[in-house]
């Protein structure tokens, strides 16, 4: 999944972990206010998520030598709680752009995942999966999600609530491995993506291969619309196009995956540079990054109806993205986005009638992996981001009013 970056200078990423904030890493604009962060030093891999009570959640890695700990903080009154260990150990698979998530369903039911290390070979981990019932004061045994007993990369995962339980989708790959070869970082096989309905003690209800042939390390992205839970991933043609597909749950049954755009990128290498998607109701916002003919480019479509078609695609960038995207619809005419300008963190609103309202400068970063990738989440009237600062170690935070 990881090697194959390398190839491409144009992938890295931005965040980072403290309470002293640097003037220089904000934007200078007055609807930017920086905010503490729950985070020690030593810190990266940051993820934002707000339930439906509109408590926000931070979980990040702090790493200690070899020892590796999962931590995670509320956002309470305007403060951020006292962090909380979800799950610590020294034989972790920690990377830049396979980040831990958690995940709350609004009544004291939370779920995360990390990634272990199964075998001595480099790329063979699995996905835990933690539950606690109790709003994360305990957290129960780590179960494994992918149950196949194969010594081969299993991760990028997405967790959202779904009815009783919780949905997730996670790249898959057990049939990368074949005998003599297991452990290794190539293209043996297929990477495949997978999805299935946990309860809330994280026992597996329902799972699904949901496509056969996907591309080997970009991050997948899950929303619930009125139908169900939709995942937007990047695919992976035989000919080695690697554009954006949806893969739907109606009435009970998966659709077959449809591509979302056709960007026509054909690329023999994975760009770790995966799409995001939110929904209200039956409207969706999917965000992503291409790169045809060496031009970078940040996209943004919207579908109304949970993403059986879509609208024409509205670029984003500003001509020197290297991608790292996230979106928020904000209402059903209105999403967020927000993306890495060279080593700039940026976000603007935009419509789906086509127009693009002025970017807001968020953070000035670097286009370095070790910055990750920048999240962002909202709570009311307010936006908060976060990323890593690959020069301090640090996981910095920042609010912004809508």
């Amino acid at each position: 999944m990881i090697k194959v970056l390398l190839t491409l200078g144009i992938l890295s990423i931005l965040a980072s972990c403290n309470d002293d904030q640097d003037e220089k890493m904000i934007s200078s604009s007055t609807q930017v206010k920086q905010m503490p962060s729950p985070a020690a030093d030593s810190c990266a891999e940051p993820f934002l998520f707000t339930d439906n009570n509109d408590i926000i959640y931070l979980s990040w890695i702090e790493k200690k030598g070899k020892q590796s700990t999962l931590y995670f903080s509320a956002l309470l009154d305007g403060k951020w709680s006292e962090p909380k260990k979800i799950a610590s150990g020294n034989n972790w698979f920690v990377n830049w752009a396979d980040y831990p998530v958690i995940a709350s369903d609004g009544d004291r039911n939370l779920l995360a995942h990390y990634l272990e290390k199964s075998d001595t070979a480099k790329f063979t981990y699995d996905v835990k999966i933690v539950s606690s019932a109790d709003t994360g004061s305990t957290w129960a045994a780590p179960k494994i999600l992918n149950e196949d007993n194969v010594k081969a990369e299993h991760g990028f995962v997405s967790i959202v609530p779904y009815k009783n339980g919780f949905f997730t989708a996670w790249l898959d790959g057990r049939k990368t491995a074949t005998e003599g070869v297991e452990g290794g970082h190539g293209h043996h096989g297929e990477m495949t993506l997978r999805g299935a309905m946990l309860d809330m003690n994280s026992n597996k209800i329902n799972e699904w291969e949901l496509d056969g042939r996907i591309c080997d390390c970009c991050q997948t992205s899950v929303a619930i619309t009125n139908e169900g839970p939709v995942v937007v991933y990047r695919d992976r043609s035989d000919d080695e196009i690697r554009d954006m597909s949806i893969i739907r749950y109606v009435n009970g049954q998966w659709s077959a995956p449809k591509t979302i755009y056709a960007d026509s990128w054909q690329i023999k290498a994975c760009p770790v540079n995966g799409p995001r998607v939110s929904s209200v109701g039956n409207n969706l916002a999917v965000a992503w990054f291409s790169m045809k003919d060496k031009k970078g480019e940040v996209k943004l479509i919207f579908s109304k109806d949970g993403g059986e078609t879509f609208s024409k695609p509205i670029r984003i960038d500003e001509g020197n993205t290297i991608g790292r995207v996230d979106v928020l619809m904000i209402d059903t005419l209105t999403a967020m986005v927000s993306w890495m300008e060279g080593g700039s963190v940026k976000a603007a609103k935009v419509h789906t009638d086509g127009t693009k309202e002025n970017s807001i400068l968020i953070a000035s970063s670097s286009d370095k992996r070790s910055s990750g990738f920048p999240q962002m989440t909202k709570s009311g009237n307010n936006l908060v981001f976060a990323w890593t600062d690959d020069k301090e170690k640090v996981i910095k935070l920042a609010s912004l009013d809508l």
